[in-house]
């Protein structure tokens, strides 16, 4: 399948292929290749989930989502596993938006964002307490990424190559086309 290649403190990214890991007919993650689920929910209208994987997180267990991520907003989820990116989704979801770490499906911990998913009516202080925790669980959970919600946010910001998701799936920014999962 392709994969998108993160790279360390850029907002471009590789576009890779490798032969993915499958139980019980599904494309699973693989933690051992660093090789993660990658999940965009449509906050706008009903739609199926868009779903890639992605290299460069690191995570060993749980998972992050955010509903900021450009230029759409939608929810963006990266993860081991479909129970906790399904925890991460609907902790953002009941909040009306904002970032989550869940690891193990009951612990998860949240920033809300209520204020179109995007801003908080809380101080600055109490923000930045927040979301100072949030990287900190994310990357208790293996990830090597200095700003792992940054680099989250960005991988659905289709202008910037090489390889994106949208809530309509995979995009070469570099052939300026969706491209299918599988090769």
């Amino acid at each position: 399948i392709r994969v998108i290649g993160v790279i360390e403190g850029q907002l471009i990214t590789r576009s890779e292929t490798a032969l993915m890991k499958v139980v019980n007919s599904q494309v699973v993650s693989d933690i051992h290749r660093d090789l993660l689920k990658l999940v965009i929910v449509n906050r706008y209208q009903p739609a199926r989930p868009a779903i890639a994987f992605v290299r460069g997180f690191g995570f060993h267990s749980g998972a992050i989502a955010s509903t900021v991520a450009h230029d759409s907003h939608n929810i963006i989820a990266v993860g081991v596993d479909d129970q906790d990116l399904k925890a991460a989704i609907n902790a953002v979801i009941g909040s009306s938006g904002g970032l989550s770490v869940v690891s193990g499906h009951n612990d998860i911990q949240l920033l809300p964002l209520p204020v179109a998913g995007l801003m908080s009516t809380e101080s600055c202080q109490i923000v930045g307490k927040q979301y100072a925790e949030l990287d900190l669980a994310a990357k208790q959970l293996g990830c090597v990424l200095r700003a792992p919600f940054m680099t989250l946010s960005f991988l659905a910001l289709l202008v910037i190559p090489s390889l994106k998701l949208s809530d309509r799936g995979l995009f070469d920014g570099e052939k300026f086309e969706f491209v299918d999962l599988f090769v």
